[in-house]
């Protein structure tokens, strides 16, 4: 089988890439009928030069492949007809900016493979940036502290060279006494809590964070049935609110009154309670002033989310009064970090992650005849048509919906 390393053409740039040289060598040298070809690109985060050095072919047509492995969402006029391809399509919510994209897989009978839901059989996703959007996105929130606060001057991160670089750049600061707020217990919160532990930030349980002053920085972490409850009184579960949240109420106001920081690194279901309404965050007992919101939906369960900021421009504010945005270091505002695409900044570190993720748990399934299901509850598409999975999205690619 040839796989092919393709160029990643969404605009603004994104770096990273399935495999890295590294891997892809050893992954071919594990499959002895495996091959990789790799086209050539100006912009991945590990020159051509890195593939030849490993003795992988770099070229410009990859037609030739079985299967074409890439990141971000492949513009239309670049799908090749007929081909095979694993990327992030962002369609499988029914994004209406990508219903053109989905609209052309099928018109150009590709077999169209989805990042986001490589998964076990049980559900869990096997593969993912998660990590390193936590990673990257608490980072961000303190250099917002820094920032507005004068307090310090981290760089941005896409300019160090990988993991180790930005948390020699940690190192230099101090942190205030603060008490900190994470939510979630997915890879996402997990790498903001990496970056939490590495200050040598106190972790605290969540009655002693509620309930007691502090003279130092502390954080807690939080999970669904921490901040919701059932609307009848009754004792919540987990596994309830999942199948159905729509009986449960948000009960977050209790963090907020004692938060100063507050990262957002959960999953947030359709239905569920908003955490912060934007009546919560005018209240007087609100004392929240930054959000790291790396689960970043917009106009959904934190009021101030109002849109996606950027790499190039990361943080602006939210006036609770007027509802609207504001500088980042506005009197009275909400500072803000809602970079959609945290990842991005450290290519390296989550390039390789993401190979080593791939490696163990896709490439087995083109050799083993797809034993544990994983590539057919992967595919999206096939013959040209959504398969049984994903035949949901009909009326969406009809623009029914």
């Amino acid at each position: 089988m040839k796989f092919g390393l393709i160029k990643e053409r969404k605009t603004p740039p994104d770096r990273r890439v399935v495999f890295s040289p590294e891997k892809a060598k050893t992954v071919q040298n594990q499959y002895p009928y495996l091959e990789f070809k790799v086209e050539s690109s100006n912009i991945r985060i590990f020159p051509d030069t890195a593939y030849e050095q490993q003795g992988l072919e770099i070229t410009d047509d990859l037609s030739s492949c079985d299967v074409l492995l890439g990141v971000k969402e492949v513009p239309i006029e670049a799908l090749i007809p007929k081909a095979s391809y694993f990327f992030f399509s962002h369609t499988i919510k029914k994004q209406p900016y990508n219903r053109d994209l989905l609209k052309a897989v099928l018109e150009k009978n590709i077999e169209l493979y989805d990042h986001e839901v490589i998964t076990s059989p049980t559900g869990g996703r096997l593969i993912g940036f998660g990590r390193y959007a936590g990673l990257v996105g608490a980072y961000n929130g303190f250099r917002a502290l820094g920032l507005r606060d004068g307090l310090f001057n981290l760089p941005k991160v896409e300019g160090l060279e990988d993991l180790k670089a930005l948390q020699q750049e940690l190192d230099t600061i101090k942190i205030p006494n603060l008490k900190i707020c994470l939510s979630g217990l997915g890879k996402v919160a997990k790498g903001a809590k990496e970056i939490l532990d590495y200050l040598q930030i106190k972790k605290v349980g969540i009655e002693q964070y509620l309930n007691t002053t502090f003279d130092e920085p502390v954080y807690t972490v939080i999970h669904v049935m921490d901040y919701n409850q059932r609307k009848d009184g009754k004792l919540g579960k987990t596994s309830d609110f999942f199948f159905d949240p729509t009986f449960y109420e948000s009960t977050f106001m209790r963090f907020a009154q004692v938060t100063d920081f507050f990262i957002a690194g959960h999953f947030y279901g359709d239905h569920a309670p908003y955490l912060i309404t934007r009546e919560d965050a005018k209240r007087s007992d609100f004392k929240i002033n930054l959000i790291a919101d790396i689960s970043c939906d917009i106009d959904g369960p934190v009021a101030s989310t109002l849109r996606p900021s950027t790499i190039a421009d990361p943080f602006y504010g939210y006036d609770p009064q007027t509802e609207s945005e504001v500088a980042f270091d506005a009197e009275g505002a909400i500072t803000v970090m809602a970079v959609d695409n945290l990842p991005c900044e450290l290519p390296k570190d989550a390039s390789e992650g993401f190979g080593d993720m791939f490696a163990k748990h896709v490439i087995p399934a083109f050799f083993n005849g797809d034993l544990d299901g994983v590539l057919e509850r992967a595919r999206m598409t096939k013959d040209g048509k959504l398969t049984p999975r994903y035949s949901y999205l009909q009326d969406f690619v009809d623009g029914k919906e």
